[in-house]
């Protein structure tokens, strides 16, 4: 069951932006392990950033991100986002936010947003 939802995806030319949101309800989004992951066509899903809270937020990107990708997570609002810059054509996928409850083990996703990258 579907609980997320994502928006801010579309077209956008190489060297561009786009901004990725992902809303929550309440309850689901107080677990502490928030990701981006995204899936092109004909391969398999890849983890692209994660966000954890607790004592202390930590943030981890794919190496193929790095310097380019930045998630964050609005609290107030329960929603967490992904500002994509430098976009390039292999940045092409369908972007997915995940929460996990690590206690029960337990993932929740969006349906997904599709982000082509043009050359």
């Amino acid at each position: 069951q579907v609980q997320l939802v994502e928006s801010g995806g579309g077209l956008v030319q190489a060297g561009g932006s786009l901004r990725l949101s992902c809303e929550a309800p309440g309850s689901i989004f107080r677990y502490n392990v928030r990701r981006w992951y995204r899936q092109a066509p004909g391969k398999q899903r890849e983890l692209v950033a994660t966000i954890t809270s607790g004592g202390r937020t930590n943030y981890a990107y794919a190496d193929s991100v790095k310097g380019r990708f930045t998630i964050s997570r609005d609290n107030g609002k329960n929603t967490m986002a992904l500002q994509m810059n430098s976009l390039k054509p292999e940045d092409t996928a369908v972007y997915y936010c995940n929460i996990r409850n690590t206690f029960a083990a337990q993932d929740y996703w969006g349906r997904g947003t599709q982000v082509t990258v043009s050359s």
